[in-house]
């Protein structure tokens, strides 16, 4: 291989590598470019020592300044509360009945209610409260414990078939076919007799002697006419509204294994004028009766 051969006398000092011939230099960072990275190091050891930075195995260091984007949330809801102490305060104080006839009250409710159950609500019962297989709607007028503000406030207070609440709403239908309480072809029977009271039986020659089973097992729950009983949770099956579906796949899946649907317990997790705020919004959807 051939010396490199400089071609100017001032060519700045190399590296001492070379390829082919050819000589990597070792030129001198820029001076502006190098107080640039001093000076981002500064910054960055500064920084570490005045806010949190280093994450430790269950936090992190706390900074000298104590700052943290959670602190400022925390410092703007408390702030938010204050302001909105004497509304609340105003809220729990009045009677149910008499919110919706407050304007101001009433309004403030409603808009309070409306974030609430957007937060806590909407994840089962849809963001439009129209609710989903399973999970009920809240538009109409098919309540199963009673649609009244005070209804509605008792059932978000404590719930449906939980254990945190002794007050939770309960009631439990039988599974007449898994405990053998009635034959396979009483539930057939029984399935299109139910199918009939808001539509078409799936076998109308069925009809007549699935009322019997019906009158036999059923009607003590959901009365003589199928309208059901608030007071028991028992729903009312002569509407054509279904919570689980009204075909005979569906109805017939409930009455062999029975339904049991679960709700939480509210009291322990919102505040007494949150319960009564997102009650009165969802009173005031259009089901509220």
């Amino acid at each position: 291989m051939s010396k490199p051969v400089k071609k100017y006398d001032d060519d700045p000092n190399t590296t001492g590598h070379s390829w082919d011939g050819i000589e990597e230099f070792d030129n001198p960072m820029p001076r502006w470019w190098l107080w640039t990275l001093y000076a981002t190091i500064v910054w960055a050891i500064g920084y570490t020592i005045m806010y949190p930075a280093w994450p430790m195995v269950n936090s992190a260091t706390a900074g000298i300044l104590g700052w943290s984007t959670r602190g400022d949330v925390a410092n703007e809801i408390a702030a938010v509360e204050e302001a909105n102490a004497p509304m609340n305060a105003k809220l729990e104080a009045a009677e149910l009945t008499a919110i919706a006839g407050d304007a101001e009250l009433g309004s403030y409710a409603v808009s309070s209610g409306s974030a609430v159950f957007k937060t806590w609500c909407a994840q089962c019962h849809g963001s439009g409260a129209a609710g989903a297989k399973g999970y009920p709607n809240l538009l109409d007028d098919d309540w199963l414990w009673g649609g009244s503000v005070e209804d509605i406030h008792m059932t978000i207070s404590h719930g449906i078939r939980n254990e945190d609440s002794d007050d939770a709403r309960y009631s439990e239908m039988p599974a007449f076919g898994r405990d053998e309480l009635l034959e396979e072809e009483e539930i057939d029977q029984v399935v299109n007799y139910v199918m009939s009271l808001s539509g078409d039986a799936e076998d109308a020659t069925k009809v007549e002697a699935g009322a019997v089973v019906y009158e036999d097992n059923c009607a003590a729950c959901h009365m003589d006419d199928g309208t059901g009983d608030r007071s028991q949770g028992a729903p009312n099956l002569a509407d054509a509204i279904w919570l689980y579906g009204g075909d005979y796949a569906a109805i017939s899946e409930t009455v062999n294994n029975a339904r049991y649907g679960v709700m939480p317990a509210w009291n322990t997790r919102l505040t007494e004028a949150q319960i009564r705020a997102v009650a009165s919004y969802v009173h005031q959807l259009g089901g509220g009766e």
